[in-house]
């Protein structure tokens, strides 16, 4: 495992499969740590973290609905 990217923090999102796995497990295998952010696939997102942290990786998973903005900031 590479540490390239060690000490540096990633969120993917639609990482929990395909091309966004396939980033998340490439970031960890170069030392970052990463967020799987996934809609609604709790089950392959919790696959993904299995598996770049039995590669060593360290990994966590997020729920999130990243298309729509839940709030707004407004300047003063």
């Amino acid at each position: 495992m590479s540490k390239e990217l060690f000490g540096k923090n990633a969120v993917i999102t639609g990482s929990s499969r395909g091309i966004g796995r396939a980033i998340a497990e490439g970031l960890a295998k170069q030392g970052a740590a990463v967020v799987i952010n996934f809609g609604t696939d709790k089950t392959a997102a919790g696959e993904t973290v299995a598996a770049i942290t039995s590669a060593g990786g360290k990994a966590i998973s997020i729920q999130a609905d990243v298309s729509k903005v839940s709030g707004q900031q407004r300047n003063h």
